[in-house]
């Protein structure tokens, strides 16, 4: 009979309190996780199935007492259908297309995060990462990963969206695009392009992190019917009666790591 080694432990920890990013005046608390070793992606796998999101080598879930405005949420591929507004969206940017490339580092998306961060997130830490930061965010990392990267016609680039293939989806990480096109609504149309290629590969879900139906930034994310939300252990279809708050479509939806 041969030896099979023990299975490393996995250890978790819980984070600080630290101000939410998406709800003012609440606080933020987080337990996190490391991803690595030889069964890395089966790791990423449960713990993405139990609504965790990564970042880097870390995986990270809220745990923030008091609050569960942070809703984890999935796109069914197979029964989705775009409601008139998302095919509107989709129609104004039939011309863009979308590439996958390794997960690498280039100095024109960083060129690109660096346009989109002081644009929209210029108090945050991300609008000082240095290219060496964006480097780590994007290659750093113990799964399969790609970048989305979305090109005008004349070879432009004007989004791009990191993204992980798992087992049973594809989990949109973080996408940044191009300033002053908010008309165009990128941030919708790339989930929209996350949908159609999961069905291309066969994948029944796209993860998009966390919903805030509390937060304008993260509450659009409920607009992609059906959506299915984990709560108490179990993913659940997200009924018709329950709040969400939809952005606008005249705005760019910026998608971030949450």
């Amino acid at each position: 009979m041969s030896y099979k080694p023990p299975r490393r432990p996995q250890f978790f920890y819980t984070t600080a309190p630290l101000p939410c990013p998406y709800v003012v005046g609440r606080v933020e608390r987080k337990v996190v996780t490391e991803i690595a070793g030889p069964d890395a992606e089966a790791l990423h796998d449960r713990l993405s199935r139990a609504g965790f999101r990564r970042s880097h080598n870390i995986a990270y879930a809220p745990v923030c007492p008091g609050c569960n405005s942070c809703v984890p949420i999935r796109v069914p591929v197979a029964g989705f259908q775009p409601e008139r507004t998302l095919k509107r969206i989709a129609r104004a940017n039939a011309l863009v297309e979308g590439f996958d490339v390794p997960a690498r580092a280039t100095a024109e998306q960083f060129q690109l995060f660096q346009r989109y961060q002081q644009a929209r997130h210029g108090d945050g830490d991300m609008a000082t990462m240095s290219f060496y930061d964006y480097r780590a965010m994007v290659e750093d990392t113990p799964i399969e990963t790609f970048i989305i990267e979305f090109r005008e016609p004349d070879d432009r680039l004007i989004g791009a969206c990191l993204t992980d293939r798992l087992s049973d989806g594809l989990s949109a990480v973080y996408s940044f695009f191009q300033p002053g096109l908010e008309r165009r609504s990128l941030g919708t149309f790339t989930i929209l392009w996350l949908i159609e290629r999961a069905r291309a590969f066969g994948l029944p879900y796209v993860y998009l992190g966390y919903w805030v139906p509390e937060s304008r930034k993260m509450a659009y994310k409920a607009r992609f019917r059906p959506c299915e939300v984990l709560a108490h252990g179990s993913w659940r279809t997200l009924t018709d009666d329950e709040p969400v708050r939809s952005a606008s479509t005249t705005e760019l939806v910026s998608e971030t790591t949450g």
